[in-house]
C-alpha cells in the first residue's frame, strides 16, 4: 500500500547581507523544519526572492506555509520614527516576506506565524505594533530575559478560538523573547491568547474555513514545551485537508 503523501510546506528563511569576511546567506534556526517535519509534513525552504520571480507558480505546489521568526520590522519602512530598541531585518527579507504575504493572504493558503512572522500578518491587515513594550507598556510583565537566556510566562487562551481547541481551555506557560508586539488588531483578526498584562500573544483569521494562525512565542524552539507539538500538528494536517482535493483531481 502507498504511503500517504507528506503535505508540502514552505518556510521563509532569514537573510544576512554579504560582510568584509562572508557573502550574503540565507538562514533558518533548524526547529522550524524539524517541528514540520515532525509534525508530518515535508519542509519546502524558501529564501527571499527578489520582485522578479513569480511566486504564484511557487505557492502552487505548497499546502501550506509557516512564516518563520527573525529581527525587528523597521519602523522607518512604515512611516513610523524609528525607536534605538530596534534591531531592523534586513530589508530584503522584509520586502520578500511582504509580497509572499500578499499572496498568501489572497490565496487563504494555510498559514502558521511565528514571532516576527505574526506580527508581520498583523501589519499585512492593517493593524499596528508596539516598538518597545518596556516603554510604551511600562506596567507590563518581562517579555524576555535581557540577558539572552530561556524566559517564560503565562499566556490566557481565548474561549471559542482555534487556540483553545488545540491547547485546552484555561492558561499555560510558554517561551517568550521578545519586545515589539501587537497594538491594534488587523482586520479579519481575533485574539487567540493573552498574557496576564494584556499583551496579545496569539492571533488568528475570523474565517473559520482558514487555518491562519499567528503566535508571538517560539513552538519550534528547544525551550518549548510539549504542548507545543499539537499546533504543529493541527497546521499539517490542515495542509494535508488543502492537498487532498488536488489529489483527487488528478
Amino acid at each position: 500500500m502507498a504511503q500517504p503523501t507528506r503535505p508540502l510546506i514552505g518556510v521563509n528563511t532569514d537573510f544576512l547581507p554579504a560582510a568584509k569576511q562572508s557573502p550574503a546567506q540565507a538562514r533558518l534556526h533548524a526547529g522550524y523544519f524539524d517541528a514540520v517535519a515532525a509534525a508530518g509534513g515535508l519542509p519546502i525552504l524558501l529564501p527571499p526572492l527578489g520582485k522578479e520571480i513569480d511566486l504564484d507558480s511557487l505557492l502552487d505546489r505548497l499546502d501550506g506555509f509557516l512564516l518563520s521568526g527573525g529581527l525587528d520590522i523597521d519602523p522607518k519602512r512604515h512611516g513610523q520614527p524609528s525607536h534605538a530598541a530596534v534591531n531592523p531585518m534586513a530589508q530584503r527579507r522584509e520586502e520578500a516576506d511582504r509580497r509572499l504575504l500578499r499572496r498568501l493572504i489572497a490565496r487563504q493558503t494555510p498559514l502558521l506565524a511565528i514571532g516576527l512572522g505574526m506580527q508581520q500578518l498583523n501589519l499585512a491587515q492593517g493593524g499596528s505594533l508596539y516598538l518597545h513594550l518596556p516603554e510604551e507598556l511600562p506596567r507590563s510583565l518581562p517579555h524576555r530575559d535581557p540577558s539572552g537566556g530561556a524566559h517564560r510566562h503565562s499566556i490566557l487562551l481565548e474561549p471559542g478560538t482555534r487556540m483553545e481547541e488545540m491547547y485546552g481551555a484555561g492558561e499555560i506557560r510558554v517561551n517568550s523573547a521578545h519586545h515589539q508586539g501587537v497594538r491594534q488588531l488587523g482586520t479579519g483578526l481575533r485574539i487567540g491568547a493573552t498574557s496576564p498584562d494584556g499583551v496579545i500573544e496569539a492571533i488568528e483569521a475570523l474565517e473559520p474555513n482558514w487555518f491562519c494562525v499567528g503566535v508571538q512565542w517560539h513552538p519550534e524552539s528547544d525551550s518549548a514545551s510539549a504542548l507545543d507539538l499539537q499546533l504543529f500538528e493541527c497546521f499539517v494536517q490542515a495542509c494535508a485537508r488543502q492537498s487532498q482535493p488536488l489529489q483527487l483531481a488528478a
